[in-house]
């Protein structure tokens, strides 16, 4: 009896969609995901953004001018109240110092010479009797101070060396020590342009001749107090004419022979 031919078509046909099954696993039919392995592109702008930057500074043309230290320069020569003048080619005589004349001499005080040197001040007294004043300008008003001048003798032993002090105003009033190179000494009172004696004496301190001397005066109060070479000569006390104050200076007079040459090396105003 033959076996129907149906049943064996039926298991060919599952043998058939198996294998068809498989062989699509095989060739990748099912649809797996994919891992990408490169990253995309990036898109880039093609130009930079302009930046907004402030405006360029412009330097100034000209140098900066910086403080500077203030030049050093030579100390200014101020007039003092007390003071040591050391005369010599270097002095200010014509900021601070002034003179006047007096005596017969005085119509011809042309031919007199006055100059500054390197060792002080030389007087050259070409005429008789002319008594020349030399006055410090830089402090016009002195009460009480002592005076010093140093003096060399140069010419004939016949002149006169003297000491200021309470010169007034229009020069008519002061106080006068004067020494004669020959020893004798006068104190004066000169009033209205007059010459009144106070006091006078004589001193073998004085260096005679061609000699150098240290001549000395002090004012306080209505006393004075007068000095030669250190050695004090006499204290008057003045109950008479009371100058209280005034400039301080000094004198170099010629009296009756020639010539008259004095070298004046210092003149020093101190407090007494």
């Amino acid at each position: 009896m033959r076996t129907p031919a149906r049943p064996f078509l039926f298991l060919l046909f599952i043998v058939l969609i198996v294998s068809l099954a498989c062989s699509s696993l095989s060739n990748g039919s099912t649809a797996v995901p994919q891992v990408a392995t490169e990253a995309p592109p990036i898109q880039l702008p093609t130009e930079q953004p302009s930046i907004q930057l402030p405006p360029a500074t412009v330097a100034p043309t000209e140098a900066l001018v910086l403080p500077t230290e203030p030049p050093t320069s030579a100390p200014v020569d101020t007039p003092k109240d007390f003071f040591k003048e050391e005369f010599n080619s270097n002095s200010n005589l014509a900021d601070y110092w002034s003179y006047f004349t007096m005596g017969p001499g005085s119509d011809d005080s042309s031919a007199m010479t006055v100059e500054a040197r390197n060792d002080g001040l030389l007087f050259d007294l070409g005429t008789l009797d002319l008594y020349v004043y030399y006055l410090y300008e830089g402090q016009l008003v002195y009460k009480d101070t002592t005076v010093t001048l140093v003096a060399e003798n140069r010419g004939a032993n016949n002149n006169n060396v003297s000491l200021v002090c309470r010169l007034d105003y229009d020069k008519s009033n002061w106080y006068e020590y004067s020494f004669e190179s020959g020893g004798l000494w006068y104190l004066y009172a000169v009033q209205d342009g007059k010459y009144r004696t106070m006091d006078n004496g004589g001193s073998n301190d004085l260096h005679m001749g061609l000699a150098t001397n240290e001549y000395a005066m002090t004012c306080k109060d209505n006393t004075i107090t007068m000095y030669i070479n250190g050695t004090k000569l006499k204290t008057f006390t003045d109950k008479k004419y009371f100058f209280y104050e005034g400039q301080v200076g000094f004198n170099i007079s010629s009296l009756n022979v020639l010539p008259i040459t004095v070298n004046v090396k210092s003149f020093e105003v101190s407090e007494p």
